[in-house]
């Protein structure tokens, strides 16, 4: 079984073509949910070179076999840090046993801190180009059960993953930053494209957040009038949606 959690649907996408080559059931993971399948292939986007506390809370919450066998497949602009690390000590705390990590470019869209934004459409396009092959490998890889991992790490791994990841966690995840722009014209997307159903309509018919959200930036993605933000980080910055989406 595939789990995935995805925001602008890069690892959406990943999920799926992994489902269709290996014939595997694809799913939204969420807390609690149950499975009997003895093999977990999780798919999900890495934040800040590491796991998303959504994703490790779905891991520590997770009902499956004390068998079941692990895979990582993850989603990054760049590299991905030590994460993959965290998530091996994630699975292991479970009692499971991970298997192999794999890492697929996709285009970036974090664009909520300083030097922090979109890639163009030509490099967008490049990337998602170069992943169907890098998926097919994978695939491949999983199929045999390979134990490497094959991801890439990137300079200052350590640090990015050990201390840059705990500060953005702690402090740079706050959906109370989050607002709408007088651009708003209460189309109600943002509310509908959220994964956790966090967003909701107040009386004025104006976008409100709660409190549980991943960040996954769907809804600043989503908006057709570029009208949520994040503070003043996402001033001037470009979107991102997987094509299609």
């Amino acid at each position: 079984m595939i789990l995935w959690f995805s925001g602008t649907g890069n690892s959406r996408h990943v999920a799926g073509r992994l489902g269709e080559i290996l014939g595997e059931e694809v799913r939204f993971m969420r807390p609690g949910m149950e499975t009997h399948s003895e093999r977990l292939i999780f798919v999900f986007p890495i934040y800040s070179w590491g796991v998303p506390p959504y994703v490790r809370t779905v891991i520590g919450s997770l009902s499956a076999p004390a068998a079941t066998r692990c895979h990582l497949v993850c989603t990054c602009g760049d590299d991905i840090g030590l994460a993959h690390r965290m998530w091996r000590a994630d699975i292991a705390r479970r009692g499971w046993t991970a298997v192999g990590t794999y890492s697929v470019q996709m285009p970036n869209n974090y664009v909520c801190m300083k030097g922090f934004d979109v890639d163009s459409p030509e490099l967008a396009a490049r990337k998602i180009s170069a992943a169907e092959e890098r998926i097919a490998r994978v695939a491949e890889a999983i199929s045999r059960e390979e134990t490497a991992d094959d991801v890439v790490t990137g300079s200052w791994a350590w640090a990015k993953t050990r201390i840059i990841y705990p500060w953005f966690v702690r402090h740079d995840m706050s959906p109370r930053r989050f607002r709408t722009t007088e651009d708003c014209i209460s189309c109600g997307r943002c509310v509908r494209a959220c994964p956790l159903s966090n967003i909701a309509f107040n009386a004025e018919r104006r976008p409100e957040w709660g409190s549980y959200c991943a960040f996954c930036l769907a809804c600043y993605h989503v908006c057709p009038q570029h009208a949520v933000a994040y503070g003043r980080a996402t001033l001037r910055k470009g979107q991102y949606l997987f094509p299609g989406d």
